[in-house]
C-alpha cells in the first residue's frame, strides 16, 4: 500500500513522497522518490507504533493493525464522532493528521511527522538550502537561482537551483586566469553521499575539488569530503547547533569577484561615514559608559543581550537584597531598581555547584530562549560561589498570590484564569518542542506563574533544574507547597521526561478551577483533597460548576469548565504515555480538539488512603452553586464522594 503525495498544491499527479508499509518489520515509512527513507513509524507493539509515542494519547483516537499472512492493514477511528480528521501524505513530505475547525473553516494540523521540515530528504531540491528558521524554508545557494519559478510558487522544491554562471573547470581556466573558487558556507548541515579523499591537509582538500570538473563542494576536519555532481539535503543549522561544519561551494569566478567589487564600494562609503561621524560617536558613547559605569560598575553585555553584573552592584540596585519578592527550591528573588529606573527580579541561586564556564554556558543557553509567555532573563552575576539571576520585573507578582488570597475583590475572573491556563500552555510548548533540546521545567506550580501588567502569564524558572543537578530532586521532594505537583516517577526515582510537567500542570488546572490549594488542612486535623473529589464527580457526570471557585459565584463557562476538569484528569495520569503532550493540551483547551472522560488515577486513591482523616471541598462549594444556579439538583447528589467508592 502507498500514500503518494501530490506534485504540488493544484496538479494531483503523484509527487515525490510516499508512505508505505513494510510488512517484513510491521511498520510504516516515508520515501523520497522511491529509493531514500528518511522517516519510520518503527514496529507495532501491540498497541502503537513504537516511534510514534503521540499514538498513546488514545482519548482521542482508536487504532488498530491488523498483520496475517493474507492481509496487513492499519486503521483508526475517532471516539468523538463529531470531529472531522484527515491522514494525508502531504507536499511538504510530511504526513499530516488534521482535523476540521468550523471556527475558523480551515483544516488545523494536529500532528505531523517528520517534526519538522527540513528533516524531509532533499525537499529544496539540487542546491537548494533549507533553513528552518525563516519562511519559505527553501532559497537558492549563492551563485545559484530557481529552476522553476512557477514550481516553487505552488511549493513543489524539487527541481531545485541552477548554476547563474558557469564552471571554468580545469586547466582552461589557468590561460584566462578566471579559476573557479570557493564560497565559505559556516554551520551547515552536509550534503548527503560525500566520498572520502586521502589527503593531509585543507589546502590539498580544496586543490582535490578545484581539479575535479564534477566535484561542486568539499569540506575538511578529520578528513577530506568532496561532492559529486547535485548537492542535496542541504541544510543551514542555527548558531546554537554545534552539529555543523564548514561546507566550501565551488563558484565561478565571476560570482565571487562582483562581490568583492561590491564590498570594496561599501566599505569606502563606510570608513568616509565612520570619519565624519567618530567624534560625535566617541562622545555618545563616553557618557552611556560614565553612566553605565556610575551604576552598574563591572556589568558588560555577553552572549548577546545578557549582561553579566557584578555582586557588589546587585546589592546596590536590591539594597543589599532587602525587598524579597519570594522564594522556592531554586533560591529566594529579590526586587532591584537600575539607575535607568527599569525595575528588575533578582534571584539569589542555592546549591549550584558547577564551575564558572560551566554555568556561564547553561545561562547563555536560557538566556537565548525567548517566547511571549516566558520570563526574559536580562543577565546574571557569577563570581565565585555567588551565582544570581537578573529578570524582568513582573509587576502582578505570581499566580498564587491572584488564585489563593481570600478576599472576595480583587479575584481572578473565570476568563483570565482560562487565558492563563493557556498561555502557560503555550510556554511549556515551547520549552519542550520548539527549542534546540527540550527543557523540562520540573517545577510548574503557581509560585513559578508570573503575571505582568495585563496578567499575561509568564512560567519563571525554566532551564534552573539543569543548573541545580542531581541534587534538585532531592530539594524537590522536600520543598514545601511543591510536593502535590510532582509526578509519581519523581517519587520514585525514574528517570522523568517532559510529561512530569504535564503531571505538575494537570494540577495546577484543578486550582484553577477551585481556587485553593489542592491539599490543605483544616483545624479540625482533616485534609481537603480537591483532585479526588473533581475527578470523582466528573467521571460520575456531576455537575461541574458545584466545583468552581465560590468567590465566582457560578459565573463561568460551563463547556470550559468541564474541558479544563476533564482535561486536567488526563494530565495527571499514572501512566505518563497517557498524559497528552503539551502541544495537545493547548489544542484542547482552543476548543480545537475535544477531550473525553479520563479514568481516576490510581495514585488520586493512594493519596487518599495514606491519610488518616480526609474530606473534600464541598460545603462552600455547593451553597454557592446553589445560590448561582436555581437546579442545583445535580450538585447535591455528587458534593460527597466516599473514600471507599474510589478503590477499584
Amino acid at each position: 500500500m502507498h500514500l503518494i503525495s501530490w506534485k504540488n498544491s493544484e496538479d494531483p499527479a503523484p509527487g515525490l513522497f510516499a508512505l508505505e508499509l513494510e510488512q517484513n518489520t510491521s511498520s510504516y515509512i516515508i520515501r523520497w522518490n522511491k529509493s531514500e527513507q528518511y522517516w519510520s513509524s518503527g514496529p507495532w507493539d501491540g498497541k502503537i507504533f513504537s516511534w510514534v509515542p503521540e499514538m498513546r494519547a488514545n482519548y482521542i483516537y482508536n487504532f488498530s493493525y491488523v498483520s496475517n499472512e493474507n492481509e496487513s492493514y492499519f486503521t483508526y477511528s475517532l471516539y468523538d464522532p463529531s470531529i472531522i480528521s484527515r491522514f494525508v501524505m502531504d507536499i511538504s513530505g510530511q504526513i499530516q493528521q488534521l482535523s476540521w475547525l468550523e471556527t475558523t473553516k480551515q483544516w488545523n494540523l494536529f500532528w505531523s511527522q517528520p517534526r519538522t521540515q527540513c528533516e524531509v530528504y532533499a525537499f529544496c531540491g539540487p542546491f537548494g538550502i533549507c533553513n528552518q528558521q525563516s519562511l519559505p524554508f527553501c532559497s537558492c545557494l549563492k551563485g545559484f537561482q530557481v529552476t522553476s519559478s512557477n514550481s516553487w510558487n505552488l511549493s513543489d522544491f524539487s527541481a531545485g537551483c541552477a548554476r547563474k554562471t558557469s564552471l571554468q573547470c580545469g586547466n582552461d581556466s589557468l590561460a584566462n586566469g578566471k579559476r573557479d573558487k570557493f564560497w565559505e558556507m559556516p554551520n551547515m548541515k552536509f550534503p548527503d553521499h560525500p566520498q572520502t579523499v586521502a589527503v593531509g591537509s585543507s589546502s590539498e582538500c580544496e586543490s582535490t575539488c578545484l581539479n575535479n570538473c564534477s566535484c561542486t563542494a568539499y569540506a575538511y576536519g578529520d578528513h577530506c569530503s568532496i561532492w559529486i555532481g547535485d548537492l542535496l539535503n542541504l541544510q543551514q543549522l542555527t548558531s546554537a547547533d554545534t552539529n555543523g561544519g564548514t561546507l566550501y561551494l565551488k563558484l565561478a569566478a565571476s560570482e565571487l569577484s562582483s562581490s568583492r567589487n561590491n564590498k570594496a564600494i561599501i566599505i569606502g562609503v563606510v570608513l568616509g561615514s565612520v570619519a565624519g561621524i567618530a567624534i560625535l560617536v566617541g562622545l555618545i558613547a563616553f557618557v552611556i559608559f560614565r553612566r553605565r559605569r556610575g551604576a552598574i560598575g563591572t556589568a558588560k553585555a555577553v552572549e548577546g543581550s545578557l549582561v553579566a553584573f557584578g555582586y557588589r552592584d546587585l546589592q546596590n540596585v536590591t539594597k543589599n537584597f532587602s525587598e524579597k519578592l519570594g522564594g522556592g527550591g531554586f533560591g529566594s528573588v529579590f526586587k532591584g531598581i537600575l539607575p535607568d529606573s527599569t525595575v528588575i527580579a533578582v534571584k539569589k541561586l542555592e546549591s549550584i555547584s558547577q564551575g564558572e564556564k560551566q554555568f556561564r554556558t547553561e545561562v547563555s543557553t536560557i538566556g537565548t530562549i525567548q517566547h511571549v509567555n516566558l520570563v526574559r532573563l536580562r543577565g546574571f552575576c557569577s563570581e565565585g560561589t555567588k551565582k544570581l539571576l537578573v529578570y524582568d520585573y513582573m509587576p502582578n507578582g505570581s499566580l498564587d498570590s491572584h488564585l489563593f488570597h481570600e478576599k472576595n475583590s480583587g479575584v481572578l475572573d473565570w476568563k483570565t484564569r482560562y487565558q492563563i491556563a493557556l498561555g502557560t500552555a503555550r510556554g511549556l510548548v515551547y520549552l519542550h518542542e520548539k527549542c534546540r533540546d527540550c527543557i523540562i521545567h520540573c517545577d510548574i506550580k503557581p509560585e513559578n506563574i508570573l503575571l505582568d501588567t495585563e496578567l499575561c502569564p509568564k512560567v519563571a524558572d525554566f532551564g534552573l533544574a539543569k543548573l541545580v543537578g542531581r541534587e534538585f530532586s532531592r530539594v524537590l521532594t522536600t520543598m514545601r507547597g511543591t510536593r502535590g505537583y510532582l509526578a509519581p516517577e519523581w517519587i520514585s526515582g525514574v528517570a522523568i521526561t517532559a510529561k512530569a510537567d504535564v503531571y505538575s500542570y494537570g494540577m495546577m488546572l484543578f486550582e484553577f478551577v477551585s481556587g485553593r490549594r489542592n491539599s490543605e488542612p483544616s483545624a479540625d486535623g482533616k485534609i481537603r483533597f480537591f483532585p479526588t473529589w473533581a475527578a470523582s464527580l466528573i467521571t460520575q457526570g456531576g455537575d461541574v460548576l458545584s466545583l468552581l471557585d465560590p468567590r465566582l459565584e457560578g459565573n463561568a463557562d460551563v463547556e470550559e469548565v468541564t474541558r479544563i476538569c476533564r482535561l486536567a484528569c488526563w494530565c495527571i495520569q499514572d501512566e505518563e504515555t497517557h498524559r497528552p503532550p503539551m502541544v495537545q493540551v493547548v489544542q484542547i483547551l482552543e476548543g480545537v480538539l475535544g477531550v473525553n472522560l479520563a479514568p481516576v488515577p490510581r495514585s488520586l486513591q493512594v493519596f487518599v488512603d495514606d491519610q488518616e482523616h480526609i474530606i473534600f471541598f464541598t460545603e462552600s462549594s455547593s451553597s454557592q452553586s446553589s445560590q448561582a444556579r436555581s437546579n442545583n439538583s445535580n450538585a447535591s447528589s455528587h458534593s460527597n464522594v466516599s473514600v471507599s467508592s474510589l478503590k477499584s
